[in-house]
């Protein structure tokens, strides 16, 4: 990347973010075109700035503006799927990303006087997963029979709850260490009619499999599932190899595992050339937060040796991302 094309592309990821959290997409997506006066007026938004927004989405070709009146371009259509990467990013992790230097002087530190924005993470993740993952979850999970999911890491429990509405007599637990998420989470169950048969948990996975922390019903779980959180579960190196076991042994009825994680790009992959989105991004973030990363080869040395068969390795949606199917033997 250029400077100019690198400067361009900060300011840009900014204001998609900024037009995302307006609203403005998700508009654009239903009606197609967009007043600018009367959306303005409609949320009661200062002009000039959502004129410059507007304006700035529009010469990074994002938006057409003909007048007052507003449409997608092509990229901007385009763009729809991804902007969870960009409530991850830009909404979750700014402050992560803009402390760099202090951290590398070793000034700052991730979770002492550093810290990402958990609820915009979840809600970044929940988008993602709804527009790019959601559909292969939903062909693997047909086949499988479960009276009780868990989802550790659940964010805003929204594809535990949307998995469970769809199964009905069944129930689910979503479990996150953020409580700003779990808030989100009995808003999102409230939402989908579910209170009372999910149940938003705040908690610590971690306490759960070394520390003896039980959570009501998860012994009755027969299916355990876990999005782009496996790495955090493997962070310290000295219990990376009891986390499987552990797992196991946390929901003794689990006859499967549904483990999905971005890995590490290979270094040497052959493609056009692109950098892929989402993955420098990922890779930057957990290397400032000192969470090391693992690579598919890894993972599924680790579930072997952890005693889990694996089904079935698929690709999940955004790079360098697989759904790990396991069978606990």
């Amino acid at each position: 990347m250029n400077p100019d094309t690198a400067f361009n592309g900060y300011i840009c990821a900014n204001v998609l973010h900024g037009l995302e959290r307006l609203g403005v997409f998700e508009l654009l997506r239903d009606e197609k075109s967009l007043d600018m006066d009367r959306f303005c007026e409609t949320n009661g938004l200062d002009s000039a700035v959502f004129r410059a927004l507007v304006g700035a989405a529009e010469s990074f070709g994002y938006l057409d503006v003909r007048g007052a009146q507003v449409r997608a371009t092509s990229v901007g259509e385009d763009v729809a799927r991804y902007l969870g990467f960009f409530t991850w990013g830009v909404g979750g992790y700014h402050d992560i990303f803009a402390s760099a230097a202090p951290v590398a002087r070793g000034e700052r530190r991730f979770g002492v006087d550093l810290h990402r924005d958990e609820g915009m993470v979840a809600l970044g993740s929940a988008q993602a997963d709804t527009a790019l993952m959601r559909h292969i979850l939903d062909e693997e999970i047909a086949g499988i029979d479960f009276r009780t999911l868990v989802d550790l890491g659940a964010g805003v429990s929204e594809r535990v709850s949307r998995l469970v509405k769809a199964r009905p007599g069944t129930r689910g637990i979503g479990i996150d260490i953020s409580r700003p998420a779990t808030e989100l989470a009995r808003d999102t169950v409230a939402g989908y009619g579910l209170a009372g048969t999910v149940e938003p948990v705040c908690a610590d996975v971690l306490d759960i499999l070394f520390n003896g922390q039980e959570i009501d019903g998860g012994d009755a779980a027969d299916v355990v599932m876990s999005f782009m959180f496996l790495h955090d579960l493997l962070a310290a190196p000295e219990r990376r190899e009891e986390v499987v076991p552990r797992l196991r042994k946390a929901f003794p009825r689990a006859h499967t595992f549904l483990l999905a994680d971005t890995t590490i790009r290979p270094r040497n992959e052959e493609g056009d050339g692109r950098l892929p989105v989402f993955s420098s991004g990922f890779e930057l973030a957990h290397a400032l937060m000192g969470v090391p990363l693992h690579t598919r080869e890894e993972y599924e040395e680790l579930f072997e040796r952890g005693g889990m068969k694996l089904r079935r390795s698929v690709p999940f949606g955004a790079p360098h991302t697989y759904l790990f199917v396991l069978e606990a033997s």
